[in-house]
């Protein structure tokens, strides 16, 4: 059992005092090292070694005086000589390791000493270890004389394994981590030790290897039984392995007289970890080695918050090749555990810090909270909650007791049997339980350094409860019952509505029996869903996050009329859509939104906006919408007529002819050389795409070709018939109709003059959808958006900053990029009501510039001159002067910002639906039969 700091303090005014006087480095030096190491109650021949051969750059030999790979450097002097000549010294032992190409040997901390002084430099802080150049390093250092060791003792946690790790841009350790475990995943894989036996032995030895390296073992305890008990060959390492789980299960009570000396050295652990009789994993030297590659690193910098996720990449080979030890950013799951909870209590502690009474009123408090995250996976959510509450809990402590407590072990109230989860994967589960026991035990050590005393709960008695099943199809109120919950909390699966399973669409159908509409939604709404249900009558509060789309689009609908009126729930408060950063390389960051609600009202309601990567401001709102803003708890549908008077939007023409009407030039060339008769019936072809970035494309249009032309084009009339033969071949009833008429298209839009095309899908880099007029003789395809009567009025406003607000805010995405409609998004915008002629005139005029200005450059297609990076600054200048004379339309003072005009909009949009809403609140949504 690690020394307590009371303890390590004592010894260490022992030992200034023995070593007041010394002074020649030969003569002293190693035995003043082996007892340092002592103070911590640390064998330095277990760790460390004297007189480390290292090959300096000029191909000598030099020798490091103190060594422990990975971990510390030691350079000693005789008394009185200078530190900054050992410091250089030692540095440049650094670079020769780098330069040897023994770059995981680099040491985190470096330590110089001429008996009367101490040093020590810390090299995390820049997290830049692996730079080839000494001298690009940041160092934090402090420097003391021997005889105050006791008030920096703190500073040398590392040794015994009490050192708290700073774990944020932590990426390089992680893949390392990653790396080195995941070798040893792979060597045992291979040799046939696989499934759930892997699975459950890899938890076991990073349990073993993080226990060794912060505490709860001896240091190298693990890996000196390896090295000490089995062959080189591997023949007998499970074997002993075996015998160890069995022992770390084993109370001493229980355990046998004659035990190895070497496995007395093990506590007893408990928790049901060591507990499963697991097959051995039939070693050879290539595994044994890849085991004791894993004892070599030092597991203790690997935060327990994302020790699940790392475990995953290791897991999942394919991950782990693009994998940087990937795990959801800390910051993100703050964004929850803040909002959520974590405000409010610290709120409420800073109020009453100083009244005793009520300090242990909070104390009971804190210590009845229970947490579930029905979508746990390796516990995330679960560790980082644990955390917070343990360190609010020590300030608590320190507030409430000061700092002289003779037995701390009673203190604190808080322990892992108050979080529950659910997750459908056992390895995940079992993950989930050993990463809360390994958070457990660093917030303990930090209990323990704040008072002085060593404290650790082993064996463990108390578990966190993770239900292994289904979360959409288990019942959550018998794993907790919801009047026992405080919170519940996650990040559900995001799986989108086309991209799901027949298994989850039936576990949506399971959750949201009878909801109309609910083929619409996102996997993720089903645990919207199942709290709703969970918390009816209950003071719980939610915070899920989720993809953005359940805020926009149709499924703003979809979801939340349903969970309002049959669920009575209110959003207590929401984070607007943020990039939610998984911290893996070549991960695409997923766009999320936060999102707190309950089954009961609360005020004042809370909006955080994220104008910037990585900041926030937080309004208040007396309630917000489902589009996370300010507004009533009414959600848009879609609608078959404008609901202004402007002229209708329908979409472009939609041929499904297997592409047999569409041509490349190339294409097009190729076939008038062969029939030059059918050069009439041509007609350029426009699409989004061909729209936005300017390609060329040709529609072979015979929808009013004369029978007899027809005959005489045998090429022409070949294409007629496979149109004909592919439609006949569909499995829709609506298009095998139409293959009665092959030359004709499904849906034929084709004005006889001007009109306005919108393309429905458009980069949501761009700060306005590209559109524009289109000549008659041009054929518009399905992939846009046309309006035969449009004006340029018309033009002006669907070109604003005022309608793309609504745009971003109302409209479904496909990825990240905006999908227009006609129904949702332009037949419900509120367009300005009743402007002046003086007023429409100025809008007329702003859109005529732009579009006069996108003239100007003949040779950019519109990507380019709508791209942020690229847009020309006249064109900037002519929409920034369209956006005043929309605004003005809207009202006379200015918009300050784009929630301001969202909720505006909102407003209005009320307004003018008032009557038909009047008529539609009371009314539950229908039901399917």
């Amino acid at each position: 059992m690690p020394l307590s700091w009371n303890e390590i303090k004592h010894n260490a005014i022992s030992f200034s005092h023995e070593w007041e006087t010394a002074s020649r480095e030969n003569a002293e030096a190693k035995t003043f090292w082996d007892e340092f190491f002592g103070v911590f109650g640390v064998k330095r021949r277990v760790v460390a070694s004297f007189e480390e051969p290292i090959k300096k750059l000029n191909g000598q030999y030099g020798y490091i005086d103190l060594f422990w790979s990975g971990m510390l450097l030691v350079e000693h002097k005789s008394r009185g000589k200078d530190l900054s000549k050992a410091g250089s010294q030692a540095f440049q032992y650094i670079q020769d390791l780098v330069s040897q190409g023994r770059q995981s040997e680099v040491p985190r901390y470096v330590i110089v000493s001429d008996f009367a002084k101490i040093a020590l430099h810390d090299l995390e802080p820049v997290g830049q270890r692996d730079l080839p150049l000494f001298d690009q390093w940041r160092v934090e250092t402090v420097e003391f004389p021997l005889t105050e060791l006791h008030r920096y003792i703190h500073a040398f946690a590392f040794i015994p394994g009490y050192k708290q790790h700073t774990y944020e841009n932590q990426d390089p350790i992680n893949l390392e981590a990653v790396g080195i475990l995941g070798n040893l995943h792979d060597t045992l894989e291979s040799g046939g030790y696989q499934g759930h036996e892997l699975e459950r032995f890899l938890v076991r030895i990073l349990f073993c290897m993080f226990a060794e390296d912060t505490g709860i073992f001896e240091r190298e305890t693990f890996k000196l039984y390896i090295e000490n008990h089995t062959k080189e060959d591997g023949s007998d390492l499970g074997l002993h392995l075996a015998r160890l789980f069995e022992v770390l299960n084993t109370p001493p009570e229980n355990r046998q007289k004659n035990l190895d000396e070497d496995l007395t050295l093990f506590r007893y652990v408990n928790g049901a970890l060591f507990a499963e009789k697991l097959h051995f994993a039939d070693f050879n030297r290539d595994m044994r080695n890849a085991l004791l590659a894993c004892t070599r690193f030092d597991w203790s910098q690997i935060s327990p918050a994302i020790f699940g996720s790392l475990f995953q990449a290791v897991m999942e080979p394919k991950e782990r090749r693009q994998s940087g030890g990937h795990y959801t950013s800390e910051r993100d799951i703050l964004k929850v555990v803040r909002s959520l909870f974590l405000d409010d209590l610290r709120a409420e502690f800073e109020k009453i810090k100083k009244n005793k009474p009520e300090l242990e009123r909070f104390h009971k408090k804190l210590a009845s909270l229970k947490f579930l995250d029905p979508a746990c996976g390796c516990g995330n959510f679960l560790v980082i909650t644990y955390r917070e509450l343990r360190q609010l809990e020590n300030e608590l402590l320190k507030e409430l007791t000061g700092q002289q407590v003779h037995d701390i072990e009673h203190l604190s109230k808080i322990d892992v049997d108050a979080f529950y989860g659910i997750e459908i994967k056992e390895w995940p589960a079992r993950i989930a339980e050993v990463a809360m026991w390994l958070m457990d035990h660093q917030m303990n050590l930090k209990l323990a350094e704040m008072f002085g005393q060593y404290y650790a709960r082993l064996p463990l008695r108390k578990s966190p409860t993770i239900l292994c099943g289904n979360a959409l199809r288990e019942d959550w109120k018998k794993l907790l019952p919801p009047e026992k919950c405080s919170f519940v909390l996650g990040n559900p699966p995001f799986v989108g509505a086309k991209f799901q399973t027949e298994e989850q669409r039936a576990d949506i159908c399971s959750v949201m029996v009878g909801v109309e509409s609910s083929g619409l939604l996102d996997y993720v709404t089903g645990w919207y869903f199942k709290a709703a249900q969970y918390i009816q009558g209950t003071k719980v509060t939610v915070g899920f996050v989720s993809t953005n789309s359940i805020s926009q689009g149709e499924q703003a609908g979809a979801l939340w009329l349903p969970l309002f009126q049959i669920f009575g729930l209110k959003i207590h408060f929401a984070h607007r859509t943020f990039s939610w950063a998984s911290d893996a390389r070549g991960k695409a960051h997923v766009h999320v939104v936060i999102i707190g609600f309950g089954a009961f009202n609360k005020s004042p309601k809370q909006i955080y906006d994220y104008p910037q990567e990585g900041q926030s401001i937080v309004q208040t709102a007396k309630n917000i919408s489902p589009y996370l803003v300010e507004g009533s708890d009414q959600a848009i549908l879609n609608r078959m007529k404008p609901l202004c008077n402007v002229p209708e939007m329908g979409i472009g023409n939609k041929p499904i002819d297997d592409g047999n009407y569409l041509f490349t030039p190339a294409e097009k060339k190729e076939f008038l050389r062969a029939e030059p008769e059918a050069k009439e019936y041509f007609k350029i072809w426009i699409g989004a795409d061909e729209f936005i970035n300017g390609i060329e494309r040709w529609c072979l249009w015979l929808g009013e070709c004369p029978p007899d032309k027809l005959r005489e084009m045998s090429h022409a009339k070949a294409r007629v018939e496979a149109v004909k033969k592919f439609r006949l071949a569909s499995k829709s009833a609506p298009t095998r109709k139409i293959a009665e008429m092959p030359t004709r298209f499904h849906v034929e839009n084709m004005p006889k003059r001007s009109y306005l095309l919108i393309p429905r899908v458009s980069s949501e880099r761009r700060k306005y959808i590209p559109i524009g007029f289109i000549s008659p003789t041009i054929l518009s395809s399905d992939a846009t958006l046309i309006i035969p009567n449009a004006t340029p009025f018309h033009f002006g406003i669907l070109s604003s900053a005022m309608h793309m607000a609504w745009v971003r805010q109302v409209c479904g995405r496909l990825k990240s990029d905006y999908r227009y409609s006609n129904k949702l998004v332009y037949n419900n915008y509120p367009w300005p009501e009743n402007p002046s002629l003086t007023q429409r005139q100025a809008v007329e005029e702003a859109a005529q510039a732009v579009i006069d200005v996108r003239k100007e450059f003949k040779d950019s297609t519109l990507a380019d001159l709508y791209d942020p990076l690229s847009m020309p600054p006249k064109l900037v200048k002519a929409h920034a002067q369209l956006d005043k004379a929309v605004d003005k339309c809207y009202r006379s003072n200015p918009f300050d910002s784009e929630r301001q005009r969202i909720e505006y909009l909102f407003g209005l949009y009320e307004k003018l639906t008032a009557p038909l809403v009047t008529g539609l609140s009371k009314k539950k949504p229908r039901r399917k039969k």
